[in-house]
């Protein structure tokens, strides 16, 4: 019997992930290539590797491929800090500028283009905050507001540019809040702030505790904050997509800025990664903090992450004031590090109750699945996340080959 039959999965339906991905996205040109690993109880019952590493060069995806897993780092760094909750050192509701004294004075903005006006916040910014992204803070790309315009001018949170995390909090302390920390939900630099407080109570680099607390533990080899000398050969070109449904060279990986340590460590996204390496990572959240016999954090603190966190139990489509805010987010609210399904008919895909995940700007996607005790881990490479809506299809292809349901 396959490994797959045996957790329950129909080999001959899982084929058409395979299928799909070959057919529809790598074949007709409209991603380079495309990885993906789904495994049940921590086991790895069906990997698909199809497509190009490279399109120019020719070099064909490999199941060690090397990718820029953007925003699949906000978990990671998000994990991290609730080592250091478990430990005393920091809470969840503790005011943020407890731990960024700059930070005393933030205010909400009313109008201006600098100086602004503000007014004061209706509460001070919570840890919390950072972690579920109702802090107030923003990201530059989301071009809405003044604010996000502030951003850009400032080139906040590039990890590759001259500002290191230090320099980011210090010009985070002189621009207003978008909103009251609590009253709405909106993409940004908060998990960057995370990794700052990460740093700041461990008392090393970000990279050195995520190093020390999380990737030796869990055997993560490949994960980091750029491309070391031993892994160029594995490394991933990035793409953008076309107009016309083509792809567009980004980021050549012979030239690209992740072969050398960025000044910022960015734990909002700034790790590469493998689909390896991330699965494992996926796997201790399954599996309640525990991977291999190595503990990495309480069951009881992955369940409060795992749990939605947005004021009122709303969801993303009441509380988003982002580039987020859509209708394939409704029953859908977000917990310390990733989105949290809490009303699965509300999404109309297969999915169940208490099922978290989360993506990066590069089409990459994970999930974990602590009802049917599922793990899925997506990689490719192309730019932005939006382009096609590849991840609803994986989840409804997985769970269409799932005949042995546990719920």
């Amino acid at each position: 019997m396959s490994k797959a039959r045996s957790q329950g999965f129909s080999t001959a339906r899982l084929a058409r992930i395979d299928e799909h991905l070959r057919a529809k996205y790598v074949g007709a040109g409209r991603m380079p290539g495309a990885q993906f690993l789904l495994a049940r109880d921590g086991e790895t019952i069906h990997e698909t590797v199809v497509g190009s590493r490279d399109v120019e060069r020719g070099t064909a995806l490999t199941a060690d491929t090397v990718f820029r897993i953007y925003s699949m780092t906000k978990p990671v760094a998000c994990v991290a800090l609730m080592t250091l909750v478990e430990e005393g050192l920091i809470a969840l509701d503790d005011p943020v500028a407890r731990h960024i004294p700059a930070w005393k004075n933030l205010a909400v903005y009313s109008a201006g283009l600098g100086p602004y006006l503000t007014q004061p916040t209706a509460r001070p910014m919570q840890v919390v905050d950072l972690l579920r992204h109702t802090s107030g803070l923003t990201y530059g790309f989301q071009n809405r507001t003044n604010v996000d315009a502030a951003y850009r001018k400032l080139k906040l949170s590039e990890a590759h540019g001259d500002t290191d995390l230090e320099g980011m909090i210090a010009q985070l302390a002189d621009l207003p809040l978008e909103f009251s920390p609590g009253e709405a939900w909106n993409y940004s630099v908060s998990t960057d702030v995370v990794g700052y407080l990460v740093q700041k109570l461990a008392g090393m680099p970000l990279s050195a505790v995520l190093q020390e607390r999380i990737f030796d533990p869990l055997k993560m080899t490949d994960t980091g904050f750029f491309v070391r000398e031993d892994q160029r050969a594995r490394f991933a070109a990035c793409y953008n997509a076309t107009p016309q449904g083509g792809l567009k060279l980004q980021d050549d990986p012979t030239t690209s800025p992740y072969l050398k340590p960025p000044a910022l460590e960015s734990g909002g996204g700034g790790l590469i990664s493998t689909a390896a390496d991330y699965l494992r990572f996926a796997n201790m959240l399954v599996n309640g903090g525990e991977l291999d016999g190595v503990r990495i954090l309480s069951p009881m603190t992955i369940r409060l992450m795992a749990s939605n966190h947005l004021p009122g139990g709303r969801d993303l489509t009441e509380m988003s004031r982002s580039l987020f805010s859509e209708a394939t987010n409704e029953g859908v609210g977000f917990g310390l590090g990733f989105a949290v399904v809490f009303d699965p008919p509300k999404t109309l895909i297969p999915c169940s109750m208490g099922e978290f995940y989360w993506g990066g700007a590069a089409s990459t996607a994970f999930w974990v699945d602590p009802v049917e005790k599922v793990t899925a881990v997506f990689m490719t490479q192309l730019l932005p996340s939006s382009t096609y809506p590849i991840r609803r299809e994986l989840r409804t292809l997985v769970y269409s080959a799932l005949l042995e349901s546990r719920a």
